[in-house]
């Protein structure tokens, strides 16, 4: 998702495609020693130095790829030549490309995975740097006693790689645009996202923390507004329905006093999450009919037609009723999860 800064904020940038490239070796050195008292002083040509490293570090702090959407070439230094008296050059400086946690890495030419950086601190060695070549010290030999061979150092790997960053929170907020999943976010976190009385007001994933009463917490992300076709790129729903793949747990916010009715947008939602990958569909989920607040008095809860879907809340997010209880279910959704996690 790509946004010019202003009012909303700066860019977030959670797909990157990047050149990088490791450091060439050092070549080796062809050298004699030349000293007045050193008779027959041989050949003295050190190696040359290894080339740096390429690497993918995770930087805890960081929330998007955004430095590296303008950062399209990475090089690593390369290796120091060798020199006389039997010196190896110095090794290149490796470069390291620091990603939020939840970055994939992968080869965007052969569509390898490298590495799923989930961890903060945790990394991977993207392009190795060349070897450095060998001087004319190591090619002496009982025949040859005074060699002028030597190697050059080896080029450093090159790749193109395509880093993609997935979101990792407890709790995704799912919903169709103006559900009011904005709010909900308002109303039971720390976060502070823009709520408008119009679709898509939400046009980036927003991070909350959500404390629950017992003093724990959990983090919540609000996933902008999906429409139907959203898994074939209709809408923002393609862009960030990756982000969901993360959470442990998924709330469905559903308008209860929409022009849809209220199963079949629960209905809707569920056939763009299967139609992106049927994983989705497996992950406990809560149902929050939202909005109660413009109901009629006395009106009934909607009937859904599968089962084991879990509980469903009626709350009404801006006048914040009905928020606790669904607080706590999520909660312990997520426990459960957690412990019944490998």
């Amino acid at each position: 998702m790509r946004r010019e800064p202003g009012k909303l904020g700066t860019m977030f940038i959670d797909q990157v495609t990047i050149q990088v490239k490791a450091g060439k070796g050092g070549d080796g050195c062809v050298s004699f020693r030349r000293e007045k008292y050193v008779p027959r002083g041989g050949p003295d040509g050190g190696m040359g130095g290894h080339g740096g490293d390429v690497i993918v570090q995770v930087d805890r702090e960081m929330r998007t790829l955004l430095d590296l959407y303008y950062r399209k070439t990475v090089k690593a230094q390369a290796g120091k030549h060798g020199q006389g008296k039997n010196m190896t050059g110095g090794n290149g400086a490796s470069e390291t490309i620091m990603v939020p946690p939840g970055t994939v890495v992968e080869d965007a030419d052969t569509k390898e995975a490298l590495a799923d950086l989930n961890e903060p601190g945790a990394s991977v060695v993207v392009a190795r740097g060349g070897r450095g070549g060998k001087g004319n010290y190591l090619f002496r030999s009982a025949k040859i006693q005074a060699p002028r061979t030597r190697t050059m150092g080896e080029p450093g790997e090159e790749r193109r790689l395509r880093l993609t960053m997935k979101l990792i929170a407890d709790v995704g907020l799912v919903g169709l645009p103006n559900a009011g999943k904005s709010t909900l976010l308002r109303s039971v976190s720390d976060a502070h996202p823009v709520v408008a009385p119009y679709p898509f007001s939400t046009l980036e994933p927003v991070l909350g923390m959500v404390k629950v009463a017992s003093g724990a917490s959990f983090c919540m992300v609000d996933i902008p507004g999906l429409i139907e076709g959203a898994h074939t790129g209709r809408g923002l729903g393609i862009q960030f329905l990756r982000h969901v793949e993360r959470c442990r747990v998924l709330i469905f916010i559903i308008d209860a006093a929409g022009e849809i009715e209220p199963a079949q947008a629960y209905e809707q939602l569920l056939n763009e999450l299967r139609s992106y990958s049927g994983t989705l569909v497996e992950k406990p989920h809560l149902i929050a009919l939202n909005k109660t607040d413009l109901l009629p008095p006395g009106s009934r809860v909607p009937k859904f037609r599968a089962e084991g879907e879990g509980r469903v809340f009626r709350i009404s997010a801006l006048e914040k009723k009905g928020l606790r209880a669904l607080v706590a279910a999520a909660y312990r959704l997520v426990t459960r999860d957690s412990r019944s996690s490998p």
